[in-house]
């Protein structure tokens, strides 16, 4: 299994859970918000071995109630699965984070047991996706059942999206929500410059008021909506 990264301790990545972040690499969307482009562009992997993230978790059994695996696009990963399997038996729960492109993978894992939550982005409304995920005439269909598999609620999971100035416009996080109608939880993320982006130019944040404004026009559609990480 190819990680790239741990982040040993995080309170925000599985909600209400001690847990800590493991990162694979490698990416098959070039969205141009990416804040983690190292574990995207091949050039710029990094490497961390399985073996010292499974060491560290035997040594804080009892202290991490979890592990939220992202990427990057974890399922990218044929042995993901084994890795996972490796984590529940010392007794952790699993997050999975997913840009949702690869159903029949996701669906595998849950019903393996190995996925205890699924963090879904959804990175735009479905007829603005390609400009947000970076690849032209990109073929949403995996990405509609997997947004269509998690709403009949197989396993607890949450839609987010990152809502970036010069990608989002009034209206698109309405249009979104329907899509996803009667989510149980939908989380609109503040766009940040991690030093890190993909291809920056012309992206920029919208401030708390407009992120409110977004939430507004999402809330109709879902069955809870809330704004995160905004400043």
């Amino acid at each position: 299994m190819e990680l790239a990264g741990l982040t040993k301790l995080t309170l925000l990545d599985f909600p209400g859970k001690v847990a800590c972040t493991a990162f694979t690499a490698g990416c098959n969307f070039r969205c141009p918000f990416c804040h983690n482009s190292s574990l995207v562009l091949p050039d710029r992997w990094p490497n961390f071995p399985e073996e010292e993230v499974l060491q560290f978790l035997k040594k804080r059994a009892g202290i991490l109630d979890g592990v939220a695996v992202s990427g990057g696009e974890p399922l990218l990963h044929p042995d993901l699965g084994e890795f996972l399997k490796k984590v529940r038996d010392l007794g952790y729960l699993v997050k999975l984070d997913t840009n949702g492109s690869f159903p029949e993978r996701l669906q595998t894992l849950v019903e393996a047991g190995v996925v205890s939550k699924v963090a879904m982005d959804i990175k735009h409304r479905p007829e603005k996706y390609a400009s947000a995920v970076g690849i032209p005439g990109f073929d949403l269909g995996p990405v509609r059942e997997s947004v269509a598999w998690l709403l009949e609620e197989p396993v607890d999971y949450e839609f987010r999206t990152t809502v970036v100035k010069g990608l989002h416009e009034p209206g698109d996080l309405a249009a979104a929500a329907q899509w996803i109608g009667g989510a149980k939880a939908y989380f609109l993320q503040q766009y940040k410059n991690s030093g890190e982006i993909l291809r920056e130019e012309g992206l920029s944040a919208y401030d708390e008021i407009e992120m409110h404004a977004f939430a507004a026009e999402a809330a109709p559609w879902v069955r809870h909506v809330e704004l995160r990480g905004v400043e």
